[in-house]
C-alpha cells in the first residue's frame, strides 16, 4: 500500500483534533493527527499497543500515572489498555501507529 499525502480526507473526532489513517497492513496502521492548540484528548484506553513521533508542535501526554511535555522529535509507547491523554499546548502534528490495527481507523 503507498500513500501520496494531501490535505483532504482528514476527520474530526474531537473539537480540534482532526485524524487521517496514511496506510495500513495486516497487523499495523499508521495515522497522522493535527492538533489545535488548546484542545483536549479526553483520558481513554483502547486494546492496541500505541506507537507516537511528535513531528511539530507541544503537547502534554499523559500516559498511566506519568506526564510528558512531548516536543518535536519526541516519541511514546503506549501499551494496549492503558489509560492516555493529552493537552494540546501548540498547534501540533504527530503520527501514531497502532497495533493490531484499529478497524475504526480504516477508512
Amino acid at each position: 500500500m503507498f500513500y501520496k499525502g494531501e490535505d483532504e480526507g482528514y476527520r474530526q473526532p474531537l473539537a480540534g483534533i482532526s485524524q487521517k489513517t496514511l496506510v495500513y497492513g495486516k497487523e499495523s496502521l499508521l495515522t497522522e493527527f493535527r492538533l489545535s492548540r488548546g484542545s483536549h484528548l479526553p483520558q481513554h484506553s483502547h486494546p492496541q499497543e500505541q506507537t507516537g513521533y511528535m513531528v511539530s508542535g507541544r503537547m502534554l501526554l499523559s500516559i498511566g500515572s506519568e506526564e510528558f511535555e512531548a516536543e518535536p522529535g519526541d516519541s511514546w509507547c503506549i501499551p494496549g489498555g492503558v489509560e492516555h491523554g493529552a493537552l494540546i499546548l501548540e498547534d501540533s502534528v504527530a503520527v501514531e501507529i497502532f497495533s493490531p490495527i484499529r478497524t475504526d481507523y480504516i477508512p
